[in-house]
């Protein structure tokens, strides 16, 4: 017989209650869906957070909860997680996600679901984003969720999907639904050199993330560095009317005729710790825009304007940087508000990145409270962000309006970046 909408929140709020109110079980159970989990692998980061404990506040902490369910969708000569598994008994792998929550029995039997969606082989599409499935995980969670008549808080690492229409879905599903949803990356919670927030109710005029990497990858993580700092401004986040994407020449010339401002290009390189140097020796070795086509083979820039005007701008520069610059002009500020989100990356003699730390943090939070330690909004915008500038590429860098972006929402008013 089917439930109803009224009787299936219902039933969640009362397993909220007996997991975080009085009834609460001592230790929370947990089940990870992962793409796989080899060494470096976003999926090695944090199952092993989970299972193994990491370090915090100057001492090494086991997650008060057990991850007891693992599913793995591919498993290669390289996977980690039957190692893992045989360390740590109470940990089980399971063959379909369905039997991952429901630990081999029929109905839902844990109190959080962590989805990782990244690393794997899977195809890339004629736009070059790579069709991760994490729709795919989440509708089968949800599934999961209906047949048993409750759900439970669910993380979901990275953005959405690189399908907005699929990413839209799953945050509707989660609001319909009333469970707990939080997603996104490491950047908005890392360490930041120096160790400043923007002020809440910043008057932010302009703001621009100069970080590396790829496409429908690494773009996303500097969307998100943006968005957890203009987020702050008053009024809250309203969304974005539209993006505009540059990429090779068209990157060069828009640099050259001032499409964005060159004292943030300034002051987000000035936060850089890996900045090549343009030229040898001991005097200005800041590059100059000749330096940089030198050095950047490939720029990619997405260039946005918020719904209250406020514009932004995203530079991918390999070759320049390998790290994530932030920098904003704010009314009443003579200098630029700067500040590089640190993810100091492992050397190759270990698999930590200490950055990971932090965002298991968070979701620990969520499963322990049932609130969402930040919201999955602003991961709902950044996911809208990252499709969009894909399509404005795919669309030979033309302007691609983005009204479906009109996603309002507040951010928290404790700041959740690492300080220690």
């Amino acid at each position: 017989m089917a439930i109803s909408r009224r009787e299936f929140i219902a039933g969640t709020a009362a397993a909220h209650l007996a997991i975080h109110g009085q009834n609460r079980p001592e230790r929370p159970k947990l089940a990870a869906v992962v793409t796989t989990d080899n060494r470096m692998s976003h999926a090695q980061h944090i199952v092993d957070r989970f299972v193994d404990g990491y370090g915090w506040n100057s001492a090494h902490h086991h997650p008060p909860m057990d991850l007891v369910g693992l599913y793995v969708n591919q498993v290669g000569s390289d996977d980690l997680s039957r190692e893992r598994a045989a360390r740590h008994p109470s940990m089980k792998i399971y063959p379909t996600i369905a039997e991952a929550l429901s630990l081999g029995g029929s109905k839902l039997a844990v109190d959080g679901v962590v989805i990782v969606g990244e690393h794997g082989h899977y195809p890339r599409n004629e736009k070059g984003q790579t069709k991760y499935p994490r729709y795919e995980f989440f509708q089968q969670v949800v599934k999961v969720f209906r047949d048993s008549g409750r759900s439970v808080p669910v993380f979901n690492d990275k953005h959405l999907s690189w399908n907005w229409d699929w990413a839209k879905e799953m945050y509707d599903t989660a609001q319909t639904m009333g469970f707990p949803f939080m997603a996104g990356s490491s950047l908005p919670v890392t360490w930041r050199t120096p160790s400043l927030e923007m002020p809440a109710g910043a008057r932010v005029r302009e703001a621009m993330c100069i970080g590396w990497g790829g496409v429908d990858s690494y773009d996303f993580h500097a969307l998100e560095t943006i968005q957890c700092m203009v987020e702050r401004r008053p009024g809250g986040e309203r969304g974005v009317k539209w993006v505009q994407a540059y990429r090779g020449e068209n990157f060069w010339k828009a640099y050259k005729d001032g499409v964005w401002p060159q004292d943030l290009v300034e002051a987000s390189l000035s936060r850089s710790h890996t900045l090549t140097p343009a030229r040898p020796g001991f005097n200005d070795i800041f590059p100059s825009i000749d330096d940089m086509r030198r050095l950047v083979k490939d720029p990619v820039a997405y260039r946005y304007e918020h719904v209250d005007g406020v514009k932004c701008t995203m530079l991918l520069m390999n070759g320049l940087v390998k790290d994530f610059n932030f920098a904003a002009s704010l009314e009443g500020w003579s200098e630029p508000f700067s500040t590089q989100m640190y993810l100091p990356m492992p050397d190759g003699r270990t698999t930590l990145a200490n950055f990971f730390s932090p965002l298991v943090n968070g979701m620990e939070q969520m499963f322990l409270t049932g609130k969402p330690t930040y919201p999955v909004e602003r991961t709902l915008l950044t996911t809208g962000l990252t499709a969009a500038g894909v399509e404005s590429l795919y669309r030979k860098q033309a302007r691609y309006d983005t009204p479906h972006l009109a996603i309002a929402y507040q951010a928290t008013k404790d700041s959740t970046f690492w300080r220690t």
